[in-house]
């Protein structure tokens, strides 16, 4: 299978694709059951595989195998990967991108930061000189065969962020972000000035970015929406309640019930990966709500 070229076809097919962040193979193998694509997120993996934050400490080779081992157990399934600034030199993200690429990654970000780089919906982020990062963009999309390209600027400032996307639109790159957009009226004047070219927005609990759903951002001409971290930001929820039950019970595990799991349902998730027999879940129609974001 092309894995770039599949998801692109669908980045271009009408609605939005949504791509959910997962941070180690068991949380993706709970966003299959539900998605079609999965967004191998640098806070997530940051988070579970170095239990650090997502500020430069994840290193090339951790972040391929990870994606090699998804692949394996996820042959149907998008992969957009966060490949932050593709670990600082051009030379290196041009060789990460063909070793993912032969991985069987669908995707990859590659952003605009400097050392030492920060959460996208954080303050403190400092970026490359446009035409530095223009360069890097340029081998990195020389290097890909087939592989989904995303330019993602993290400016702050207004003007610098219309200029970095217009810059970025104007590349092969096939998809552009802006990263942190804060407001509905942001997207409306970044996608004004990429033209016809695929836009993508991330949403992060908690972050810059406004909460906006599949149809509002189909109406407002949004391509790719990746989902950051449901996956960790719910499994954090779920241990600390689990926690603190078990404490109060002194001991003692809950009952089942009908929606709790246990070694059966477990295992009957895991064996799927074994068997490579995931059920594709059906894309849901996109209702477009054009007039109330007029």
């Amino acid at each position: 299978m092309n894995y770039g070229d599949e998801l692109r076809r669908e980045i271009l097919s009408d609605g939005v694709t949504p791509l959910i962040g997962v941070f180690d193979m068991f949380s993706a193998s709970v966003a299959a059951k539900h998605y079609n694509g999965l967004f191998v997120s640098g806070f997530g993996f940051a988070a579970s595989h170095y239990g650090l934050p997502d500020i430069g400490f994840i290193a090339w080779p951790d972040m391929v195998a990870f994606v090699q081992r998804l692949r394996l157990a996820f042959p149907a399934q998008h992969l957009l990967v966060d490949i932050d600034d593709g670990y600082v030199d051009p030379e290196v993200a041009c060789h990460v991108v063909d070793q993912l690429e032969l991985t069987g990654a669908s995707g990859v970000i590659l952003e605009d930061q400097q050392r030492p780089r920060r959460c996208g919906h954080v303050d403190g982020k400092r970026i490359l000189p446009l035409e530095e990062y223009l360069d890097k963009l340029d081998m990195v999309l020389r290097t890909r065969r087939d592989l989904v390209v995303v330019a993602r600027t993290d400016a702050s400032d207004e003007d610098e962020i219309l200029r970095r996307a217009a810059a970025l639109a104007e590349t092969d790159a096939d998809v552009v972000l802006v990263d942190g957009v804060r407001s509905i009226d942001w997207i409306h004047k970044v996608r004004a000035v990429i033209g016809d070219k695929p836009l993508l927005f991330n949403q992060i609990a908690g972050g810059r970015s406004p909460r906006i759903s599949l149809p509002e951002l189909t109406a407002l001409g949004v391509d790719v929406a990746i989902y950051s971290t449901p996956c960790l930001f719910a499994a954090q929820t779920a241990m600390e309640e689990a926690m603190r039950g078990l404490k109060a019970a002194e001991g003692r595990l809950p009952e089942m019930t009908g929606r709790s799991v246990g070694v059966k349902e477990s295992i009957a998730l895991l064996e799927q990966n074994i068997s490579r027999n995931h059920p594709k879940p059906e894309r849901e129609p996109v209702r477009v709500l054009a007039d109330s974001l007029a």
